[in-house]
């Protein structure tokens, strides 16, 4: 459509507004089509079964419907009662164009989703007028809801940069405490693998499985506080040394809680409840059954298993077959039965995570 005198159509640059005609009676279908063509519309189409128009409008995806009210079959205030019950990002703008001028007829046809109304028979200066505010409306509309889609998208992308960059972050953090006592630092990071595995067995919640491997490869953050002649020693630890060794629980904690991530928030309390146990003889609340939480009972279970297939410093690693057989004779005393149960049920997974 061309720029005319004041009152005709205009829309934006780069846009062809597409306009739907809806009425039974091909001459009305004509008079409005010719008002059309006098400011150069060309992107319009027509229909005369209101039972059509429905699909017309989601194929076609029309800017502006012309509307008839009363039409035989289905009259135009059902229509608009399903235009305005489809679930669609935009739906098009809808003039009411009928002779029916009674204020019943408007407050309906408003009531209903319709954007304007028009009386019949049409003044042309005045359609154009109406069609070119409910256009400019559209357009403008359009143009906010693709500037917002495109800020949405940005702070998406930016959040997902900060998660990746925090999650690196803390996956360096995980390596750097067992480094002492694990050369090759892959301890942390498989017991966040087979922690994740494990609560997707049980079904928690996919935020909390997502979450759980980067957040249980910080079970163990609290080693940094304990010193190398316990954490590296060969042998079995002295009662005393088995308390210092003991608090690396609550250093951990401390060093994790109080932030608002929810990252963090969950790996402070893996880092203190992971050794507890389910018979309430754990460490360092000795907290008895699911008064642990659950997400530090999965994590002693992962622990547990990983430690006894890998070597450590006071003992040689075990088979998978052995280790899994300690972690099923744990059940109902160190271990939650039902984490036990998402073991022997994901063992084939968790074996080999833990290669």
């Amino acid at each position: 459509m061309n720029r005319m005198a004041a009152g005709n159509l205009e829309p934006p640059r780069g846009l062809d507004a597409r306009i739907l005609i809806v009425d039974d009676q091909r001459t009305n279908i004509e008079v409005l089509s010719a008002v059309l063509q006098t400011v150069g519309a060309t992107n319009v189409a027509t229909e005369t079964s209101p039972h059509l128009v429905i699909d017309r409008v989601l194929n076609w995806q029309p800017d502006l419907v012309l509307l008839d009210l009363h039409m035989p079959g289905k009259s135009g205030y059902e229509l608009l009662e399903e235009l305005e019950a489809i679930d669609a990002p935009t739906l098009p703008m809808v003039i009411v164009v009928t002779a029916d001028d009674t204020q019943e007829a408007t407050r309906q046809a408003l009531r209903l989703g319709a954007n304007d109304l028009l009386i019949k028979p049409v003044d042309p200066a005045e359609m154009l007028l109406r069609i070119d505010q409910l256009l400019s409306m559209r357009f403008y509309q359009n143009r906010l809801r693709a500037r917002s889609s495109q800020l949405e998208s940005q702070v998406r992308l930016r959040t997902a940069e900060l998660e990746a960059a925090h999650k690196e972050t803390l996956a360096r953090l995980a390596v750097a405490a067992e480094y002492r006592d694990d050369e090759t630092g892959r301890h942390a990071q498989r017991v966040g693998m087979l922690a994740a595995v494990l609560a997707q067995e049980m079904g928690l919640d996919p935020r909390v499985v997502e979450l759980m491997e980067a957040a249980a490869a910080l079970h163990d953050v609290g080693k940094i506080g304990i010193p190398d002649n316990i954490l590296l020693k060969p042998g079995s630890l002295t009662p005393a040394e088995f308390a210092v060794m003991q608090t690396h629980t609550t250093i951990g904690f401390n060093i994790l809680k109080g932030s608002e991530v929810r990252l963090l928030r969950l790996a402070a309390k893996i880092a203190l409840s992971h050794h507890e146990r389910w018979d309430g003889e754990g460490y360092p609340q000795r907290l008895r059954g699911d008064s642990a939480p659950v997400v530090g009972r999965i994590v002693a279970v992962a622990d547990a298993f990983d430690a006894m297939t890998h070597l450590r410093p006071y003992r040689r690693a075990m088979s998978i077959g052995d280790a899994a057989g300690e972690i099923l004779k744990g059940a109902d005393s160190q271990f939650d039965p039902r984490v036990v149960d998402a073991f022997q049920a994901s063992l084939s997974r968790l074996g080999a995570v833990s290669v």
